[in-house]
């Protein structure tokens, strides 16, 4: 069947369920994924890159990346996979969308491993990693071909490791201990991104976050290579553990500006400024990038530990946190939540009317 995204046309299986078995799939569930990643692009002030997609399958994000990112950014796009299915698809693909892969410039199609793919490259500016389960595999590649400001964007589908439903798998698997409860998506993605941090930090690159997310069952990070002995060793000093989970990563999620930058230019582009779950997911992650603490409040988890039994609405606390003269917003991690610097028994008291 044909489906289309954003402003390119498909050509995939008809499926009932997403499964690593199915080979060569789209999944229209990472649709929000592949949304965020063509406006942070267009935000950032980079130009002539080099992009690789490792793990293509069908083309979509690159086919994506061809169409919707503003001139002059790609100066070349590698899309790689291992699988011969699915660079006959990525080529129907492209076809589909009017590029001829055969003489277009901007265009290398590779049908390799993923890590020499990278390994056997000279370097990229964007790398895209978008696997099924654990991206560990490609971490060390990843973060050795990144280059200087480039950006590394990581997805992982394992949560149940990161959150500490499989609590074993994520010691072996990420080096830190999480935990199941209400704040496990927030501290699953900081053990995450210290994981990373410590991968890139043996090439001496300082891999800040600039735009963080969890969402459904996958979390995504996206971190700008700062290269340099003294500023991997400032990473190095922000990590830590929160109520016994970790470590982790305790520095900031977002760079605030082009948080911003992408709400704005959301809103003034034709695909996106109808698409409201899109739009409120980034306006929500856009007031939270203000406030710099780790963690966040879960409401309902306060009330609960603390015995409260009438809760007001949100808006109204959160009105009453402002009048008292702390920052607060929602958060992106939870629908009862709210991302605030007000402190934990201030907020208590505030709760219980006191």
């Amino acid at each position: 069947m044909i489906i289309n995204e954003g402003s390119l046309k498909l050509k995939t299986k008809k499926f009932k369920r997403i499964s690593k078995q199915m080979g060569v799939f789209y999944n229209p569930i990472m649709s929000l994924n592949r949304d965020i990643s063509v406006l942070l692009l267009n935000s950032i002030n980079k130009k002539n890159m080099q992009i690789a997609d490792p793990l293509a399958a069908s083309g979509v994000r690159s086919i994506r990346f061809l169409k919707e990112l503003s001139k002059n950014k790609i100066k070349k796009i590698y899309i790689n996979d291992i699988d011969k299915k699915a660079v006959k698809s990525i080529k129907e693909n492209l076809i589909l969308n009017k590029f001829n892969y055969k003489i277009n410039k901007k265009i290398s199609i590779n049908n390799e491993d993923a890590n020499l793919f990278l390994l056997n490259s000279s370097g990229f500016d964007y790398i895209d990693i978008d696997p099924f389960g654990s991206p560990n595999f490609l971490l060390d590649s990843s973060c050795r071909r990144l280059a200087r400001d480039g950006i590394l964007a990581v997805t992982a589908t394992d949560t149940a490791a990161l959150c500490g439903t499989a609590l074993n798998a994520c010691v072996r698997k990420y080096w830190a201990v999480p935990k199941k409860d209400a704040l496990m998506h927030e501290t699953g993605l900081r053990i995450l991104i210290r994981k990373i941090q410590l991968v890139g930090a043996q090439y001496d690159k300082a891999l800040v976050p600039i735009f963080s997310y969890s969402k459904a069952h996958y979390m995504r990070i996206f971190l700008k290579n700062e290269k340099g002995k003294n500023r991997v060793d400032e990473i190095l000093q922000q990590f830590s553990f929160l109520n016994n989970v970790g470590p982790l990563w305790i520095g900031k999620l977002y760079d605030k500006e082009l948080c911003d930058k992408m709400y704005k230019n959301a809103l003034k582009n034709d695909f996106f400024k109808n698409d409201k779950e899109l739009l409120k997911f980034l306006k929500v992650i856009k007031d939270e990038s203000k406030i710099n603490s780790v963690g966040f409040y879960d409401l309902h988890d306060i009330c609960e530990k603390n015995k409260i039994k009438h809760l007001l609405k949100k808006d109204i606390i959160k009105k009453n946190i402002k009048r008292l003269g702390f920052k607060v917003s929602d958060t992106h991690f939870a629908g009862n939540g709210i991302r605030s610097n007000i402190p934990y028994q201030r907020l208590v008291n505030l709760l219980k009317n006191k």
